[in-house]
């Protein structure tokens, strides 16, 4: 058995014939100029849209956190000067039933709630 294994793995493969069928070209059977002009396209369509998609998730990144550090800054200031931490209840009529939308959202705003529109500016 062993001596039939050495034979089968030292057998050498039948080669191929190194020439196409008849009646077939080198153009009918390889992609070509063409081909390899259109993959080319396709890639770097591909890596410009990877970069432009990074830049704008970074850019409303970016602007999501410039608008928390523009509210904790806000919420800080309105909490020192009244003694309360909430930004909501401080201010001027915070404390009266007028003072809230009827949404009973005291000073919420549209792009707190991400309805800001497109969002360029």
């Amino acid at each position: 058995m062993h001596s039939l294994l050495l034979a089968l793995a030292t057998t050498p493969a039948p080669t191929p014939t190194p020439s196409l069928r008849p009646g077939l070209s080198q153009d009918q059977v390889t992609p070509g100029l063409l081909g390899f002009l259109l993959t080319a396209f396709i890639v770097v369509l591909t890596a410009l849209l990877i970069v432009d998609m990074v830049r704008r998730i970074r850019r409303v990144r970016y602007r999501a956190q410039v608008e928390e550090e523009r509210a904790a800054a806000a919420g800080d200031a309105g909490g020192a000067a009244t003694g309360e931490g909430d930004p909501r209840t401080t201010g001027a009529g915070a404390g009266t039933p007028g003072a809230q939308d009827p949404a009973g959202q005291a000073g919420a705003r549209p792009e707190a709630n991400g309805d800001a529109g497109s969002g360029r500016r």
